[in-house]
């Protein structure tokens, strides 16, 4: 019988690039989710009841061991940008990750990915660093053998970040971002899945790798790179720190007595996090140390960003019809 991974989050973002990867690999993938009906789309990934997804809620022992057993690997995919309820910065990222490696000790799983981020730090300012940090330290705790991943902001069809902003040059002929300065080294989708799945099957050495593209870019060229590509012309506009702080907690405020219906454009916390460098380490190991070349973002970034051109699918066919002669 083909091995199994349990992956945590396997229909985020990240975990369904690493889903479809095991899946090719010909393992049988147990893709836990808090919401099954909304991760079905990724049984298709392999043959008829290779990939299937099942609920967990990785706050409670007995529901993260039951999506474990007889697993020969573990990969841990969740995280959170922002907090929502119950699903808090330390309750997922710290706690969640440290439960999850806990227990595959416990049941005696060979293998542990964990998925982290470049800046996890605990002395950091920021609240989603440092749980990202004792998330670290609490997986190694239980099985000090893992693999643990820190990408980069993470770019490819489904991401956040440019599908974001690029949404945002529809609003108006500004766009404001906080912290233009602070430079980034943005990783493809499919290449952390690349490394997970090399983890996954005993292909990488234990222990930290940090993760980014082959290139180091401000957020003010990034958001530059992302308008040549969506062709519009818009005035990037730095907002200083200070002030986002302010705006944050105003909306902060606003957030909390709407009872979480009214979310501001940033938190408190994104905005501590923007103000620090988000690079691979000098010394650090990478994708080259796991035999992937980084894939550039010009490569990509054109095949979904596409549609918020001024003319989507059409525009380069309005721009060559531009050329022909009356």
């Amino acid at each position: 019988m083909s091995k199994l991974v349990t992956i945590f989050g396997g229909s985020g973002f990240v975990g369904r690039y690493i889903a479809r990867r095991m899946a090719k690999e010909g393992w049988r993938v147990r893709v836990a989710v808090r919401n099954v009906n909304e991760a079905m789309f990724v049984r298709p990934y392999g043959v008829v009841g290779q990939v299937e997804p099942v609920f967990c809620n990785i706050r409670d022992d007995a529901s993260v061991a039951a999506v474990m057993d007889g697993a020969d690997a573990v990969v841990n995919c969740v995280g959170v940008l922002d907090e929502v309820g119950k699903n808090t910065f330390d309750a997922v990222q710290a706690e969640g990750a440290e439960r999850i490696a806990r227990i595959a000790a416990s049941m005696a799983v060979p293998r542990m990915v964990h998925i982290s981020a470049i800046g996890a730090d605990p002395d950091a300012a920021s609240e989603y660093a440092r749980t990202k940090a004792a998330g670290e330290a609490g997986v190694l705790q239980h099985m000090p053998d893992a693999v643990i991943l820190r990408p980069s902001i993470i770019f490819g069809p489904e991401d956040q970040f440019f599908n974001r902003f690029a949404g945002m040059t529809r609003l108006g002929p500004v766009l404001p971002v906080v912290g233009a300065d602070t430079r980034f080294q943005p990783v493809y989708v499919d290449d952390v899945a690349a490394a997970a799945a090399k983890a996954v099957q005993g292909h990488a050495e234990a222990g930290v790798y940090e993760l980014g593209g082959p290139d180091v870019m401000t957020f003010r060229a990034l958001m530059q790179l992302m308008l040549q590509i969506v062709r519009r012309k818009r005035l990037i506009l730095n907002m200083p720190f200070w002030i986002a702080r302010i705006m944050a907690a105003v909306f902060g405020v606003v957030r909390a007595l709407s009872l979480g219906i009214v979310k501001g454009p940033v938190t408190k916390d994104q905005v501590l996090n923007l103000a620090v460098d988000n690079v691979v380490a000098d010394d650090a190991k990478g994708l080259d140390a796991l035999g992937i070349s980084p894939t550039a973002m010009e490569a990509v970034l054109p095949d979904y960003l596409w549609r918020f051109r001024p003319s989507g699918q059409y525009d380069a066919i309005k721009e060559s019809a531009k050329n022909l002669k009356a």
